[in-house]
């Protein structure tokens, strides 16, 4: 087993006692991201810009590990309103296409900072599937 550290720039640096991401051997556990501005380190403001901030930083992550999101085979959602679901749906399309990741959604009381919204993932490298672009 090799396991490696894996941290992006264009992420916001661990908050706390946690790596980014973790390599071990093809497969990358990434940490829960909120919807933090990597430069400012300040949370972006509302949902769907907290919504978006996630996913930018889930695939800078990524990235930095040698991967896109649709290496992605596992998200966790955690949102404290679970009516922003809908939007999270949305948003979500922008940035992955079929076949979609297995994903859990769950309502939560609180996130870190107040955040509304945190993803993490597992992801498996396999670089044979290119990713979807947004706007």
């Amino acid at each position: 087993m090799r396991k490696t550290i894996v941290a992006s720039p264009l992420a916001p640096a661990a908050i706390g006692t946690y790596s980014q991401a973790v390599a071990v051997d093809r497969t990358v556990y990434l940490s829960g991201q909120i919807g933090l501005d990597p430069v400012s380190m300040q949370m972006v403001q509302g949902i769907d810009a907290q919504i978006v901030r996630v996913f930018e930083n889930l695939k800078a992550v990524a990235e930095a590990a040698g991967g896109t999101l649709a290496d992605i085979v596992k998200l966790n959602v955690y949102l404290t309103d679970l009516n922003h679901f809908t939007t999270v749906n949305e948003v979500m399309a922008c940035y992955f296409s079929e076949p979609f990741p297995a994903r859990a959604a769950v309502g939560v009381g609180a996130l870190p900072r107040g955040a509304l919204i945190e993803a993490d993932a597992v992801m498996v490298l396999s670089g044979d599937r290119t990713p979807p672009s947004c706007g």
